[in-house]
C-alpha cells in the first residue's frame, strides 16, 4: 500500500506543476514564443509522466488481484 500513496503523492505534485503551467500560459505569461514553446513542452512531458503513472498504477491493482 506504501507503494500507491508514493506514487499518489507523486501524481498530485505533477498535476500541480502542471496546472502552475497551464495558468503561466493562459495569463499569456509568456515573454515570447520561445518561452511559450517551452512551457508548452513542459505541460505536454507532465502529461505524459503522469498517464504512465497511472498505467503503472492500475497495472500494480491488477497484479494484486
Amino acid at each position: 500500500m506504501n507503494d500507491y500513496k508514493t506514487l499518489a503523492y507523486v501524481a498530485k505534485e505533477i498535476v500541480h506543476q502542471r496546472n502552475t503551467y497551464e495558468d503561466a500560459v493562459q495569463r499569456g505569461s509568456a515573454k515570447d514564443y520561445a518561452e511559450y514553446k517551452n512551457l508548452c513542452g513542459l505541460i505536454q512531458g507532465l502529461t505524459n509522466a503522469e498517464q504512465i503513472i497511472n498505467d503503472l498504477v492500475q497495472k500494480m491493482e491488477k497484479s494484486d488481484d
